[in-house]
């Protein structure tokens, strides 16, 4: 939501002051309009809808006061601001009990003053839309504010600041810290009227990216039987997500260059140019001023992107926050199983804390998941690590005493045949579990010789 967005009325039944007012404040981009008096306000009020009213106290046929009762009477939402030359502390407690958000002088000191009055009720509006779209968005699988943004408070304080601008988002952090969460609840937020499209750059191949992104025309290429429409058109007046885009092509990079400064782009095997109004939120856990100097990433698209980057901590940071996170994960796995939730029990909550999570929240999700489908009591007890009975570090030195060591790489493949087995050979997954790409997961397959 920008100025464009927003309308104001102006009410004063001194035309100079309706003019010098409504100036100040289309200057920002504002929808303004005036009415000379009360009973021409709520008329106005019908047909425009506006935000907010700014109205002179003191009027011949209503005061302001008077109207703010009237307009609120079929629409409270709509906030107003009191102007008055005859400023006494009884009017501006009177105004501020009616629901007035500010109280103004004539003559205003500096246009200032009322353009930072302005912006302060439109913030309050717009935090209190965020929080009526999140509620929306509870039901269809976002997590609570309070445990989604658990033990990283700052990155909820950002979002409310970026999420309804039009700027670009780039999401950083270790896989599996709920990046592509963090951009859904950054849409949602945004009010915006379209979808919230998803496209993994290291899952689709490389050669069939770029149709993914912009569509393709029929007979674009073999296999092109009928026009596609691309991720970007998808996501028109809505958000594109962009995860993994340290893995986008080489090749493809100065396109989407042009899509972020242009706002435009062409199908595959097309010649029309398309507009695009896709917010773009992109996410990354490599480390992207590195490739850029290795020359596998462009360091002109590192800056469009980089336009409001936020840090996402890995879960080993958030230790304070585990027993919120993993109850509400246990809540959710349970009523998608059909089983009543169990209560973590005080041994499974001392391991959480202990254990050290490189897999952040999706090692902790799937830990939890094997748990909720095993158990049959009343309290749920986590799977512990290396055969473990429970969570002593004595034990635990003891079981790593009797394997014998192995290098690197036999640690790589049995970790890599471990998670097939668990996915059932399951490519994508197992890629997400290990916090490596599809690529890279498919080229250790070919290395180590190990068939899925």
């Amino acid at each position: 939501m920008g100025p464009k967005d927003i309308r104001i009325l102006v009410v004063d039944d001194e035309q100079p002051i309706t003019i010098l007012v409504s100036r100040i404040l289309q200057q920002p981009g504002y929808a303004v309009k005036i009415a000379g008096n009360g009973k021409d306000a709520i008329d106005v009020v019908e047909e425009f809808s506006p935000n907010l009213i700014i109205t002179d106290l003191k009027m011949p046929d209503m005061s302001g006061i008077d109207l703010m009762k009237e307009v609120h009477k079929k629409r409270p939402e709509i906030d107003f601001i009191l102007l008055t030359a005859f400023a006494t502390v009884e009017n501006a407690v009177q105004a501020m009990k009616e629901g007035a958000q500010d109280y103004l002088i004539k003559p205003l000191k500096d246009p200032d003053e009322l353009r930072i009055a302005v912006s302060k009720v439109i913030e309050r509006q717009m935090l209190l839309a965020a929080n009526k779209l999140w509620q929306n968005q509870l039901a269809e699988g976002l997590p609570p504010v309070d445990v989604l943004f658990a033990g990283m408070e700052y990155v909820w304080d950002e979002i409310k600041q970026v999420a309804m601008t039009d700027a670009t988002v780039l999401l950083l952090g270790e896989s599996g810290t709920g990046k592509s969460l963090i951009a859904k609840a950054t849409h949602s937020m945004s009010g915006r009227k379209g979808p919230f499209v998803e496209l993994n750059c290291a899952a689709i191949p490389e050669t069939l990216i770029e149709s993914e992104l912009f569509g393709h025309e029929r007979g674009a290429f073999t296999g092109a039987i009928k026009t596609k429409q691309g991720k970007f058109e998808l996501a028109q007046e809505g958000t594109i997500f962009l995860d993994e885009i340290g893995e986008m092509p080489l090749s493809l990079q100065p396109k989407l260059l042009r899509v972020l400064q242009e706002r435009a782009f062409e199908r595959v095997g097309g010649v029309t140019t398309l507009a695009t109004t896709a917010r773009v939120i992109a996410a990354t856990n490599q480390d992207l001023p590195a490739k850029i100097r290795r020359r596998r990433f462009r360091e002109d698209l590192y800056y469009r992107l980089n336009v409001f980057p936020i840090v996402l901590p890995p879960l080993r940071q958030r230790l304070g926050a585990l027993p919120a996170i993993a109850a509400y994960i246990v809540q959710s796995i349970s009523a998608k199983a059909g089983k009543r939730p169990a209560k973590l029990s005080d041994a499974s909550i001392k391991m959480i804390r202990s254990h050290n999570w490189p897999g952040n929240i999706r090692e902790l999700h799937n830990v939890i998941e094997r748990a909720v489908i095993l158990n049959q009591g009343d309290e749920l007890i986590l799977p512990l690590w290396e055969g473990k009975t429970d969570g002593t570090d004595e034990e635990a030195s003891v079981l790593r005493q009797k394997r014998p060591l192995r290098s690197l790489e036999e640690l790589e493949k049995e970790a890599i045949e471990e998670v097939l087995r668990e996915t059932n050979g399951h490519r994508r997954k197992s890629a997400e579990i290990l916090g490596i790409s599809l690529r890279t997961l498919q080229y250790k397959l070919k290395q180590f010789n190990i068939e899925a």
